[in-house]
């Protein structure tokens, strides 16, 4: 019988979401939860299986790894943003003219009415291997 405690599973890979630090508290959760629900849909790798409790009810699968999450003043937003570009990461953002629509249609609208560099953003989700997403968060620090 083997008692020894299994070895923890380390990732090459990290997800996280940086965060604008002038958001209210409502703010940073809606962001965030808008920010991940993107990574699942492209990168299906992230996903892990499903889960089910002792009773057989399903649940569904969720994030096979923690998500990380930062925060930073609006420059440090700006420039992770352009070194998650420059390194081509996966990546997801919110900005904060995403406050005043109501619905997915009109949340593109208001992104794709704005130029790369002029977006207002107050969050960005990035996905990739764990140094080159540490080199995009240069600055920031993580969220208390």
């Amino acid at each position: 019988m083997n008692t020894s405690t299994p070895e923890p599973i380390r990732f090459d890979t990290k997800i996280a979401v940086l965060l604008r630090d002038d958001l209210e508290p409502w703010q940073r959760l809606n962001v965030t939860a808008f920010l991940v629900s993107g990574l699942g849909t492209v990168l299906p790798e992230v996903i892990g299986e499903p889960y089910e409790d002792a009773d057989g009810t399903p649940y569904l699968p969720m994030f096979r790894q923690p998500v990380l999450i930062f925060e930073g003043v609006k420059e440090t937003l700006t420039a992770a943003y352009g070194r998650a570009l420059s390194r081509a990461l996966p990546r997801a953002v919110f900005t904060s003219d995403l406050f005043a629509t109501g619905n997915d249609r009109d949340n593109r609208a208001a992104v794709r009415a704005v130029p790369t560099g002029e977006l207002d953003l107050v969050g960005l989700a990035v996905y990739g291997p764990r140094n080159a997403v540490d080199k995009v968060l240069k600055g920031a620090r993580m969220h208390p």
